[in-house]
């Protein structure tokens, strides 16, 4: 039976499941159904944190022009670009033994592509969730359900995987943020 977490809830997965390594993120959602409006495209990203809080590079930010961190740690699966049918709309596989030690935290946003020119934003979205999975066993391990709290975000910290005393634990973050991904790119200190 998978943990249900709310906002600001953190989990130590390594107490949970000491053998768990091979992880899958799964996102999803659904929009709401309105008149006149063009199609939605949600994008996950994921970035790679040293202790600074900051990437250390380009290759360290994970999305869909860019797949894979260079140790194949972190893989995202591909662009889901309507969001159609039930299950996750796109998912984040990662290793946990082989991501590097000068990464401290993985954080997983998903983001509205091209907010602003199509008017849209997260007020918008429904169903929001992230889940984490076993990959070897196929088990979902938790779930954090975001709920309806967005309005004029255009960019939504989901969750964190972070290092604590050598173990990896999770956070149900939910932030939202204005600016996209843009916004995003700059606080993780990307250009």
């Amino acid at each position: 039976m998978a943990i249900q977490l709310s906002k600001g809830q953190r989990i130590d997965l390594t107490k949970q499941d000491p053998g768990l390594n091979s992880i899958g993120i799964g996102l999803g959602w659904d929009v709401k159904q309105f008149d006149g409006g063009q199609d939605f495209d949600l994008d996950a990203s994921v970035f790679l944190l040293d202790a600074s809080g900051k990437c250390r590079n380009e290759q360290d930010f994970i999305f869909y022009n860019n797949l894979a961190s260079p140790d194949q740690s972190v893989v995202h699966t591909g662009d889901n670009r309507t969001g159609e049918g039930d299950g996750d709309d796109e998912k984040i596989l990662v290793n946990l033994k082989q991501v590097s030690p000068q990464i401290d935290k993985i954080v997983v946003t998903v983001t509205i592509y091209d907010s602003e020119g199509r008017h849209q934003n997260f007020g918008q979205v429904l169903n929001a969730y992230v889940r984490l999975t076993n990959e070897e066993s196929g088990t979902e391990v938790l779930r954090y359900d975001l709920g309806e709290d967005f309005s004029i975000e255009t960019a939504v910290v989901f969750c964190e995987l972070y290092r604590h005393n050598g173990e990896w634990k999770f956070a149900a973050v939910g932030s939202g943020y204005q600016g996209g991904l843009a916004a995003l790119i700059s606080a993780y200190g990307l250009q």
